[in-house]
């Protein structure tokens, strides 16, 4: 165990500053009574004050070298012992009022060095008093102004008293401090061990809390935010000064239920939108906390943005519903189209005859013509069940984006409708070229027709990096189509791109599906949202 430092450099300013004090006393008293025998032990006592004032400050100066320390401490002691022992001598020995001073001394040697050396400090002390007041009893000191007549005039018994007293003092006072001087070395040691440990799972748990990649915030009994976390911060938007002891019902109104029943861990998800108008869903979990009554005085709550995990839910769903409807309606395509040729041949050779009047001409026709429709649409029904698979080629986007603007300009449907091309330059996607001219013009399309009364439609594009984990990060190429129009509703957006489903008067409800397959066909997402700002707007996201 190391010797402590603080104390030794403490015991030793107080003995500075006792010995300034001691040479300031003896200096007065030497010029208030001029007696030559007094001025001679004052004059001694004077050199020892300085003495005892050089050493300590050499002993201060020491203690900057460690290989020194316990040395230092050991000479400390002795000298204290020897101090007191030699003001006792200058100022009249058994009558001298510093015999107390062994006993800071003792305590001293206890503090710095422990209960063992306390105890050799205390016999060591009661040794020399009792050798101090027998010598001067037996006219031994008399060479350096100690009186035997003082002495002998006290009594043996006062003598004997005065020696057992002091011993018995010095003893009490060494096993006193060894005893507290231990404890006190036990309660520092367990407090330095608790101090590190402390420190450790502090930084521990800052460390937990500022990289954990979930929110995680905790609030008092009375629902007021503590802790938030960075990740909660990128989430939300909100700083932690911002959240900090502000209710958690500010800033999830949803969770007021949470100290309805603290007692227990729930679980469930809420949708959030954050600062920059993003929509999320959160799924989050919230325990209490109990301090040591085992009373709930914290809430724990964490929680993540499940967003992308709910709509790869929905994708999945619609995906299963979209093939077992692609696989029977394509059966069901099949049995309808060989009878459908049959009976388009058949009207035809007959509306052919001369001998079929105008009317069933007419008639005959109307057939024909619906046939031919009833065609198409069974041919881009077979087309969105077995989509062909795409032939991939590098594409830029923007001179795609560009070239469908131009075609469409000539649409009367595109007449007061700004198509505002903002791909950058030099972006590209390998593709189906085809497929992708044909995804973007079913997109334009449906935009148009959702501003009757015109509007705007911007096409935009940028790269992507997806993944939780740096080292598995993916490129992905986002393309949006949004446009200013009347919106879409949460429940036609969860049917859009299911075949056959439409809300116009005279769809088919397959461009959309089409649309989706082709998507899918390239390894790629669609999703459809409607901004804050309001309109529609097609994501796609394509792998790079």
């Amino acid at each position: 165990m190391g010797l402590p430092d603080r104390r030794l450099r403490l015991f030793i300013y107080a003995r500075i500053v006792v010995s300034f004090l001691f040479l300031a006393s003896a200096l007065l008293l030497r010029y208030q009574e001029p007696n030559a025998a007094v001025d001679y032990l004052r004059s001694g006592i004077i050199r020892l004050v300085i003495f005892s004032f050089v050493f300590s400050i050499i002993s201060h100066f020491a203690l900057k070298f460690a290989r020194f320390r316990f040395f230092i401490t050991y000479l400390q002691s002795i000298w204290d012992v020897l101090f007191v022992t030699l003001l006792l001598l200058f100022t009249g020995g058994i009558l001298s009022p510093y015999s107390f001073l062994y006993l800071l001394s003792i305590m001293n040697a206890g503090v710095l060095l422990g209960r063992r050396e306390a105890l050799y400090t205390a016999s060591l002390c009661a040794i020399l008093y009792g050798a101090i007041v027998d010598f001067q009893y037996f006219g031994l000191l008399e060479t350096i102004g100690l009186s035997q007549a003082v002495a002998r005039q006290l009594g043996e018994s006062h003598l004997f008293y005065t020696i057992c007293l002091n011993v018995i003092g010095f003893g009490v006072t060494a096993f006193i401090t060894g005893l507290l001087s231990e404890r006190a070395r036990e309660s520092e040691a367990a407090l330095q061990v608790n101090i590190i440990n402390y420190e450790e799972l502090s930084q521990l748990n800052t460390m937990i809390v500022s990289n954990i990649e979930t929110g995680l915030l905790t609030t008092n009994t009375l629902g007021k935010i503590r802790v938030f976390n960075p990740y909660a911060e990128s989430l939300t938007g909100i700083s932690q000064s911002e959240a900090y002891d502000k209710p958690i019902s500010s800033l999830f109104p949803q969770l007021v239920h949470l100290f309805d029943s603290a007692s227990n861990m729930i679980r469930g998800e809420f949708e959030y939108t954050s600062r920059a108008g993003t929509h999320m869903v959160f799924g989050y979990s919230a325990v209490p906390l109990e301090d040591a009554q085992r009373y709930n005085a914290s809430v724990i709550f964490n929680f993540r943005d499940i967003t992308a995990i709910r709509r790869m839910e929905e994708a999945l769903k619609r995906a299963d519903r979209l093939a077992m409807l692609g696989e029977l309606s394509a059966r069901m395509a099949h049995e309808i189209r060989n009878p459908l040729a049959a009976m388009s041949g058949a009207v035809q050779m007959l509306s052919e005859q001369g001998s079929i009047g105008d009317s069933d001409g007419r008639l005959l026709s109307i057939v024909l013509r619906e046939s031919s429709r009833l065609n198409k649409l069974i041919t881009d029904f077979l087309a969105y069940a077995r989509p062909s698979s795409p032939h991939k080629v590098p594409v830029e986007l923007k001179s795609l984006a560009e070239d469908m603007r131009l075609l469409l300009l000539a649409d009367s449907r595109f007449t007061s409708i700004e198509i505002v091309n903002q791909v950058p330059t030099h972006l590209t996607v390998k593709a189906d070229a085809n497929q992708l001219s044909q995804v973007l013009m079913n997109l334009l399309s449906n935009s148009a027709e959702a501003m009757p009364e015109g509007g705007r439609i911007e096409i935009e594009a940028h790269t992507l990096l997806q993944g939780a984990n740096e080292s598995r990060k993916s490129s992905v190429t986002v393309i949006t189509v949004t446009d200013n129009g009347f919106g879409i509703d949460p429940e036609t957006a969860q049917h859009l791109f299911e075949p056959f489903w439409t809300t116009k008067m005279a769809g088919t409800g397959l461009g959309l599906a089409i649309i989706y397959r082709i998507i899918e066909g390239h390894g790629g997402t669609i999703s459809v949202d409607s901004p804050p700002t309001g309109g529609c707007r097609i994501t796609i996201m394509l792998p790079v």
